[in-house]
């Protein structure tokens, strides 16, 4: 056996999820003891008995001190980001003289919105991400540039636009013209990458609740994004989390933004349908 085939072989046992178990908590998530948030939820029919009959919010995987962080908009970092989405949502910009407000008014009138993204755009003949619509209002009714994806002012008007939907159940259609995208997304989220050969549902349906390494498999739902990392200490959009899940199977990955990662997007959002919008959550 040579070095090359022994680094392998280590590297996919590191990758494998030890035998300790370490089950979803039944702790209740409530936000600034006011925002009930439902953190567990009848899985979609649509998953045929994937996750057997439950689906839960990553919030359930975490430790008490970071479920704590978010239960408190005063200690959860992430609302730095909403801070910093409600200062670019009033700030005019581009060609025309506007902001976000100009059209859509206070952003709590955006309530409802993040729950149903990604979804279907007649007009564009795509499946959009919330990302998506922002960066076209800001060309083509503000005249501005275009945000990079997971950078710059879109994470904060992403974590703003959450914000102020939480606690309202994720709803996004999967039906209709959305459908092949969603197939696309269903397609590879069990496509197996890298060296490591693994999938998502490799961690995240056969083995959540399992330990891998230190930390606590979930269900890997995505209504908590976007999400603060204490691991690298800023928001993180779904899709960057995407794009490192892949690398750490050893496989060239999407980038965000990539027609991939927006089906990816649409595939695993739905199957988190019924449970509350949480972001900005808190995880490690």
């Amino acid at each position: 056996m040579n070095f090359k085939t022994m680094s392998l072989i280590s590297a996919v046992a590191l990758a494998l999820p030890t035998l300790g178990m370490a089950d979803a908590d039944d702790d209740t998530l409530v936000i600034n003891e006011e925002i009930e948030m439902t953190t567990k939820a009848a899985a979609p029919a649509h998953l045929d008995g994937a996750l057997g009959d439950k689906v839960m919010s990553g919030w359930h995987f975490r430790s008490d001190e970071t479920q704590a962080m978010e239960m408190d908009d005063f200690d959860n970092p992430g609302m730095l980001g909403v801070e910093d989405g409600e200062v670019i949502w009033n700030t005019v910009e581009g060609s025309e003289g506007k902001s976000c407000a100009s059209c859509h008014g206070e952003s709590s009138e955006m309530a409802g919105v993040k729950a149903t993204y990604p979804k279907w755009n007649d007009g564009a003949e795509e499946v959009r991400t919330l990302q998506m619509q922002v960066n076209d209002c800001r060309v083509n009714q503000m005249g501005a540039e275009a945000y990079g994806y997971d950078k710059g002012g879109a994470l904060p008007l992403e974590a703003l636009l959450s914000s102020v939907s939480r606690g309202m159940p994720v709803n996004v259609a999967i039906d209709g013209p959305a459908q092949s995208t969603w197939e696309q997304g269903k397609d590879i989220y069990y496509t197996r990458f890298g060296q490591l050969n693994l999938s998502c549902a490799n961690c995240h349906e056969d083995n959540y609740g399992n330990m891998i390494r230190a930390d606590h498999l979930s269900q890997g739902q995505v209504n908590g994004f976007p999400t603060y990392r204490l691991k690298n200490t800023k928001l993180n959009g779904s899709h960057s989390r995407f794009k490192g899940c892949i690398r750490d199977t050893r496989a060239a990955t999407f980038n965000p933004g990539s027609p991939e990662f927006v089906a990816l997007e649409l595939y695993v959002t739905s199957r988190g349908n019924g449970l509350s919008v949480e972001g900005p959550s808190v995880r490690n």
